[in-house]
């Protein structure tokens, strides 16, 4: 396992990141337990959670994966060794996210109630990273709308001055000790940038999703992440398990994800199985596991810092952790890419 700087803070994270959001629906408190002690033997130290997880969604299991990290965290010790990352939502009527069922936004107050219940959850003083899930203004998210950007919401929106100025202000207090962007443009990183310039915390990271059939990131935002040291922490990079083959040609595999919730149309678009099949082909051809290919070729870019990965069982887990093992070679690379060129981003 490798470790790299977490964008200009010093911070050194393990290049595989264990992403958490299976527990408390696809996993149990213990099968959540056994997946953190399994990544911190193959060298993990970066955890990232979120108060919306587990997922999907739901009112009954809203911060239950904080609960289930908490959890462990008390039983096990070691969290001055680890680094831990959650999130804030972003714009949501759902109403089970604030008291009274309030609209979410990313006002002080709101960010400051949302982060004392995550640490309540986790039963820690402070947070790492605290990252916003989503903006609090109107954009495509979750792939939502493709990439074509056509016009200015006349929603208004909570200025990224006035959030940033709390996330400042609550780094000052010592709950939190630096910021994170999700699901964010290049705009967005620029603007965030630009506030730090004048007292707001300079934002550490960006998480946004990377992968084989969505490599969209590589596009303005690659370049900001290097220039600027922002630090993508690649979430799907199996493309929730698109990438595994297991859904190809309409399959519906027990106990799957998207089986389960139906939560798949991200991914479920004109071009996803032809291009899934091409990079399965190529893995089979060079000897590879198809999983550990796609993994190992998020986690070789040089705009990536840490690579979220995740699983349902321990034996999924272990192919993911001893992906770092995989060397993307020049050579395969070049073949990487010329399947990218017939089939480029047709998930984004």
């Amino acid at each position: 396992m490798q470790y790299r700087e977490l964008g200009r803070t010093g911070i050194l994270v393990s290049e595989l990141c264990l992403g958490t959001m299976t527990f408390g629906q696809q996993n149990t408190e213990a099968e959540g337990h056994a997946q953190l002690d399994l990544t911190l033997e193959h060298g993990v130290n970066f955890l990232d959670t979120a108060e919306l997880y587990s997922i999907p969604p739901r009112a009954e299991t809203y911060g239950a994966t904080e609960t289930i990290l908490g959890s462990w965290l008390k039983a096990r010790g070691g969290r001055d060794k680890l680094i831990l990352a959650s999130k804030v939502v972003g714009r949501s009527a759902s109403p089970w996210f604030r008291p009274g069922g309030e609209e979410v936004r990313l006002t002080p107050r709101q960010i400051r109630y949302a982060l004392e219940q995550s640490l309540r959850r986790l039963g820690t003083d402070y947070l790492d990273l605290y990252q916003l899930h989503w903006p609090d203004r109107k954009i495509g998210l979750f792939g939502e709308g493709g990439t074509t950007f056509t016009t200015v919401s006349d929603v208004d929106e909570v200025p990224l001055e006035e959030t940033l100025g709390v996330l400042g202000d609550l780094v000052a207090e010592g709950k939190i000790r630096h910021v994170g962007l999700s699901n964010e443009t290049a705009w967005g990183v620029a603007k965030s940038l630009a506030c730090a310039k004048e007292g707001a915390p300079r934002v550490a990271s960006i998480q946004n999703a990377y992968n084989l059939i969505n490599r969209t990131f590589e596009i303005g935002l690659a370049e900001m992440a290097l220039r600027e040291k922002v630090s993508l922490l690649a979430y799907s990079p199996l493309a929730q398990g698109y990438l595994t083959g297991k859904y190809l040609n309409g399959a519906r595999p027990a106990g799957a994800r998207t089986t389960l919730f139906n939560r798949g149309q991200r991914y479920e678009k004109p071009g996803v199985d032809v291009a899934v099949e091409a990079y399965i082909n190529l893995a089979r051809a060079e000897g590879l596991d198809p999983v550990q290919l796609a993994l190992a070729f998020v986690t070789s870019r040089p705009f990536v810092t840490s690579n979220i990965i995740g699983a349902t069982s321990l034996e999924q887990l272990t192919t993911a952790l001893t992906s770092v093992t995989v060397q993307i070679t020049p050579e395969l690379e070049a073949k990487i890419n010329a399947i990218h060129q017939v089939h480029s981003n047709p998930a984004p």
